[in-house]
C-alpha cells in the first residue's frame, strides 16, 4: 500500500470521536489537575528508545501518597512496584515508562530523584516502573536508558504531553504500524454524577501490542508481517474520589479501551494498566497522626460514569499514539505511520 507523506494529527482531527463525555481542554491526561508528564528520547544509529515520566500531584507524592491499584490483561511483562500498590492500594512515586531491559536504570534515576526529599527515618520507598519491549527499533540489549535520563524526563515534566515516537514510546510498535505515546481526557460532569463539581479522567498510553486494528468499529488492514504479540502500558488518573478498590474496578475497564481497538492481549503481551485519584481530600498519611482519618469515595452506583469515560479516554489515546507517529524501518521491516487519509 502507497502511503502519502505523513500527516500528523490525532484521531478526533481525521474522524467523528464516538460518546457520551466531552474531552477537557487539552484532551490529554495533563487535564487532572496537578498531573504534568515529561519525555527523553534517545535516538542514534540502531538506538530508538526513551523514558517517559508521569507526575501524578503538583506536589510531593511520597509523604502523601494517593489511592491507587493495578489491573493486569496478560502479564507478560515487568511492572515494577506492582505488588505493594496492590497490597497498600496507593502510589507514592511518580511513574516510569520505558523500555524492557531499562526498567532498573529508571528505577534508580526515580530514587535519585525521591530519596533527598523523604523525611528523616523515612529508608525505603516504592518505585512503580512499567515497560514494553522496543527491541524491533531499537538496540534493547545494549541498556542505552540511564537513571541521567529520568532525570532529563522529570525537568522536562509539563502540562503540554507530546504523542507519537517519544520518549518511551520512541521504538514501539502497534498492530504493525508504528505506535508510541497517546493522551486522552474525559470530563464527568457535576450535573451527570449528582456532585457539586466537575472530574476529570485522563488516560496516557505506551502503545507497542498487535491484533486485528479496528478503528471505532471499521477494521483496517494490518501492514505485513504485523506481529500479534506485544505490550501496552495504561495509565489513567482522576481528580474523583474514589478507592483503591474502586480505582482497581475502573482499571479494568481501561483494558476494554485496548481490546475495542482489535487487541485480543496475546500470550506475549504483558498489558496492564495502573489507576489512580489525587483526590485532595483523600490524599496521604500523616506518620505523626496517632488516629484514623474521614476519607470521602463516590458511591458505587456513580461509577458506571468513569467505568465509561475511562474507556473512552484510554480508547481515543491508543489511537493519538498511532496517527501522531511517525513511521520507521529497521533491518528492512517498515513500520509505517499510520497515515488515516490513506488508510480508512
Amino acid at each position: 500500500m502507497a502511503h502519502s507523506k505523513k500527516i500528523f494529527k490525532r484521531i478526533r482531527e481525521w474522524t467523528d470521536i464516538p460518546g457520551n463525555y466531552q474531552p477537557g481542554p487539552r484532551n490529554a491526561i495533563t487535564d487532572v489537575d496537578g498531573v504534568m508528564v515529561g519525555h527523553v528520547t534517545v535516538k542514534s544509529e540502531g538506538i530508538c528508545t526513551g523514558v517517559t515520566i508521569i507526575s501524578p500531584v503538583a506536589d510531593d507524592i511520597f509523604t502523601r501518597p494517593i489511592p491507587a491499584a493495578i489491573a493486569v490483561g496478560n502479564g507478560f511483562g515487568k511492572l515494577a512496584g506492582a505488588l505493594q500498590v496492590e497490597e497498600l492500594g496507593e502510589i507514592e512515586s511518580l511513574i516510569g515508562l520505558t523500555n524492557t531491559l531499562s526498567v532498573a536504570p529508571v528505577l534508580q534515576g526515580l530514587v535519585n530523584y525521591h530519596a533527598p526529599k523523604m523525611p528523616e527515618g523515612r529508608h525505603s520507598i516504592n518505585i512503580l516502573v512499567g515497560e514494553t519491549n522496543d527491541s524491533r527499533l531499537n538496540d534493547i540489549r545494549g541498556c542505552h536508558i540511564t537513571p541521567h535520563h529520568v532525570t532529563e524526563a522529570i525537568a522536562a515534566l509539563s502540562k503540554d504531553v507530546a504523542e507519537g515516537g517519544i520518549g518511551a514510546g520512541a521504538g514501539t510498535v502497534c498492530f504493525g504500524f508504528k505506535g508510541g505515546i497517546g493522551t486522552a481526557s474525559r470530563i464527568v460532569a457535576g450535573k451527570i454524577s449528582g456532585e457539586g463539581r466537575d472530574y476529570t479522567v485522563g488516560a496516557i498510553v505506551q502503545s507497542n501490542y498487535g491484533g486485528n486494528l479496528s478503528v471505532y468499529g471499521k477494521p483496517i488492514p494490518n501492514p505485513q508481517k504485523a506481529s500479534q504479540d506485544g505490550s501496552c502500558m495504561i495509565v489513567v488518573l482522576t481528580d474523583a474520589p474514589l478507592s483503591p478498590l474502586q480505582l482497581k474496578r475502573m482499571a479494568k475497564r481501561g483494558l476494554i479501551g485496548m481490546t475495542n481497538t482489535g487487541s485480543f492481549m496475546s500470550h506475549g503481551s504483558g498489558d496492564f494498566v495502573i489507576a489512580a485519584s489525587n483526590y485532595e481530600g483523600n490524599r496521604g498519611h500523616d506518620s505523626t497522626q496517632k488516629q484514623g482519618r474521614s476519607y470521602y469515595f463516590l458511591r458505587d452506583s456513580q461509577l458506571n460514569l468513569f467505568f465509561e469515560a475511562t474507556v473512552e479516554a484510554v480508547q481515543e489515546a491508543l489511537y493519538n499514539s498511532l496517527t501522531m507517529a511517525d513511521g520507521m524501518e529497521k533491518d528492512g521491516i517498515s513500520y509505517p505511520g499510520f497515515n488515516f487519509a490513506d488508510i480508512v
